[in-house]
């Protein structure tokens, strides 16, 4: 194994501006496959930037310029020949608030198979149950796929996002604060579901919740006023962190 295949990104002296706001500054950090990595910090200090970094999510904003590499299976993302849409079906997403289309619950599962020109349906039954068992959704679902995915609870809303992910079969997810808008049990369920997934997918998770990153991660990257503070073993950097700034954040003395 080289040194490259163990990452899923090399991410190098990556700065970014939102018009004259230096909001990333020389950010350098490796996130290794199959793994969970979070990223906290207080509210504006670059985290969910960072993470639109991934996939260039952050181009959608007007006046934004980025500087660096964010090298993904050795190929700067930010090099002009990269199609968009192979890269965002390859790093896929999963937003702060469950967003299901106004479809049945099968139609949202196999919305991106449909855009790449798939409608078999014995293909599509397939994804469909294989998609919904990854996110331990299938027994609750199976017997109204064609009922409105809207009429889902937050929580099972949320993991039919990201089955809709899973479906296209991506080799990374991106998750920006995906509980903040769910109840405890849903919040639960989704953290027992990162253990699972990062079996087949490498996951960076943006979180407020400082909690779920200690049991859910197996790195965190602390964030403060645009800069990468610590990137750490999880365990280490609730433990025993390298910063002072780190400790003050995770004992809660700001943020």
């Amino acid at each position: 194994m080289t040194v490259m295949n163990q990452y899923a990104f090399n991410i190098e002296n990556l700065n970014l501006w939102y018009g004259g706001d230096h909001a990333l500054k020389n950010i350098n950090i490796n996130i290794i496959k199959n793994e969970v990595t979070a990223i906290i910090g207080p509210s504006g200090c670059g985290k969910s930037t960072l993470l639109k970094t991934l996939n260039r999510m952050v181009e959608l904003v007007p006046s934004v310029r980025v500087e660096g590499k964010v090298n993904y299976h050795g190929l700067n993302i930010y090099d002009k020949d990269v199609n968009l849409e192979q890269l965002r079906t390859s790093i896929g997403m999963v937003f702060q608030k469950p967003n299901p289309f106004p479809k049945s619950i099968y139609e949202n599962v196999i919305f991106g198979q449909r855009i790449h020109g798939n409608n078999k349906k014995s293909e599509l039954d397939v994804i469909v149950e294989k998609s919904l068992k990854s996110v331990a959704l299938w027994d609750e679902v199976k017997d109204r796929l064609n009922e409105p995915a809207t009429g889902l609870s937050g929580g099972q809303q949320q993991r039919l996002c990201i089955a809709r992910c899973i479906a296209v079969e991506p080799d990374v997810i991106l998750m920006d604060e995906p509980t903040s808008a769910l109840d405890p049990i849903s919040t639960m369920k989704i953290e027992e579901l990162l253990h699972e997934l990062k079996r087949n997918f490498s996951i960076v998770i943006v979180t407020h919740n400082m909690q779920q990153a200690a049991r859910s991660s197996d790195k965190t990257a602390f964030m403060l006023h645009g800069d990468l503070v610590e990137f750490e073993r999880t365990e280490k950097l609730f433990t025993n962190p390298s910063d002072k700034r780190t400790e003050d954040y995770v004992m809660g003395r700001f943020g």
